[in-house]
């Protein structure tokens, strides 16, 4: 078992944390703040470049899908959980939305210079 402080070890590279042109733009205006994949692609203080600006990972943790909020679905750059969990299943047809789903969700900020 992990301590709070451990994380397993990445799964992905943080170049591929966000890629669909959509996000990267949500992304560079400030609408969104986090995202949630299947696995772990960053650590806590990573930087992420795109399109030539700076954003550092601040916080990286497991969440199960049943405990998003649209509190969450804001970060992700959505109104509701609703709006978010229908863009979700439309990038990933035939996908189930199972609220006891574990996934990782990385929060980030710009990095001001």
């Amino acid at each position: 078992m992990n301590t709070p402080n451990e994380l397993p070890p990445k799964t992905c590279s943080i170049e591929r944390l966000v890629t669909m042109e959509s996000d990267i733009k949500k992304v560079l205006e400030g609408t969104k703040t986090a995202t949630r994949r299947n696995g772990r692609y960053a650590d806590v203080g990573e930087i992420m470049t795109l399109e030539g600006q700076q954003f550092k990972i601040d916080n990286v943790y497991e969440q199960s899908l049943g405990e998003l909020t649209d509190e969450d679905a804001n970060r992700e750059g959505f109104d509701t959980v609703d709006e978010y969990k229908e863009s979700i299943l439309s990038y990933h047809p035939g996908m189930p939305w199972l609220p006891h789903m574990k996934v990782w969700v990385h929060e980030f900020s710009k990095v001001n210079e």
